[in-house]
């Protein structure tokens, strides 16, 4: 479990970003009341729903009706230490908590792939920022297992109720991977479920290859039932490299080193939502991290901080787009070679 508590430059985040910290040490009983995933008002996403998983940058178009596969997104952490942010685990039924995550993963992340396929996205009773940043290591780990169940029980609940059986893609990012590797080395390596998984893209928190039973990275765009991750960070920057750790390239979809120019960048989507940047950056694969050049769009100037975490899907939004879709095809090409 300790490989939870994540040091501070893994997230190449400040601690300062929790402006609020959570006061005292863990308790359960001031714990938020659990979700009800039956109750459709626990999901941030549902595809026959208006949420903001179904919003699209120009020239895209929100596909979901038609899919033939599932997207089930976790999204990263927006209890943060704003506005009262001052318990362990954030509250699911907290409205201005709850628009944070819309207005920011939901439709920035999330919507990536309403293109590919049904998007399910549960909010669950996130662990606040600082517990990846506090000396309280015993308090951070409980709050870490407060959000997993949670995500479990989503996943379990999507499972029996909604899935039907259908191929299904994970995508995480940040807090959002540091529970997904866990669902799916508990729930799907080595396990039926893994029958169902196209591809896992668990973005933003270092992921080790070594974790995983049965599961293998994917080694080219028309892998499946593979792995991929990445962490970005700006060219001659990032932690030391850590052994073990995967990393994808998101324009080449290899864990070789390979230098991708920007020209395969099909878009970027930052600021505003509605654009699309192409050729915003390049990538290459360094040890355990992602190079990129410094990305340009309105306000980046103000943009100091060389690692890009923030972006790491939203870099490569296309691209991950597109790619989403080639892994479902081939998928559901296979399997309908597979029947007799």
């Amino acid at each position: 479990m300790i490989r939870y508590i994540l040091p501070l430059l893994v997230l190449g985040i400040a601690s300062s970003c929790a402006s609020v910290k959570p006061k005292g040490h863990f308790q359960e009983q001031t714990v938020p009341a659990a979700p009800d995933y039956s109750q459709e008002r626990f999901w941030a996403a549902l595809p026959w729903r208006s949420d903001a998983a179904d919003l699209t940058p120009d020239g895209l178009t929100d596909e979901q009706s038609a899919a033939a596969v599932d997207i089930f997104f976790l999204h990263p952490t927006t209890y943060t230490g704003k506005r009262g942010d001052t318990g362990w685990n954030g509250p699911v039924d907290d409205p201005a908590l709850n628009l944070r995550t819309d207005e920011s993963p939901i439709q920035f992340q999330a919507s990536l792939f309403n293109g590919v396929g049904r998007v399910f996205a549960p909010y669950y009773r996130q662990a606040h920022l600082n517990a990846y940043f506090t000396h309280d290591t015993g308090s951070a780990l409980q709050a870490f297992e407060v959000a997993y169940a949670d995500i479990k029980a989503a996943f379990l609940y999507y499972i029996e109720h909604y899935n039907q059986g259908r191929p299904f893609i994970i995508a995480s990012h940040s807090q959002g991977t540091t529970h997904g590797q866990r669902l799916v080395r508990e729930l799907i390596d080595g396990q039926p479920l893994q029958y169902q998984l196209i591809a896992a893209y668990l973005v933003g928190i270092p992921v080790y290859t070594n974790h995983f039973m049965s599961l293998r990275p994917c080694e080219s765009p028309e892998d499946v039932g593979c792995l991929m991750s990445w962490r970005t960070w700006q060219r001659n920057h990032g932690p030391d490299g850590s052994p073990g750790v995967l990393v994808t390239n998101p324009l080449l979809w290899t864990t070789q080193p390979t230098y991708a120019d920007a020209s395969l960048n099909l878009g970027g989507v930052i600021t505003p939502f509605s654009k699309i940047r192409p050729r915003v950056v390049d990538a290459q694969i360094h040890e355990s991290v992602l190079w990129t050049k410094r990305p340009h769009f309105p306000g980046s100037i103000f943009y100091t901080r060389k690692n890009f975490h923030p972006g790491d899907f939203n870099l490569f939004y296309v691209n991950v787009r597109e790619n989403a879709r080639l892994r479902a095809r081939v998928f559901l090409e296979n399997h309908r070679a597979e029947k007799p």
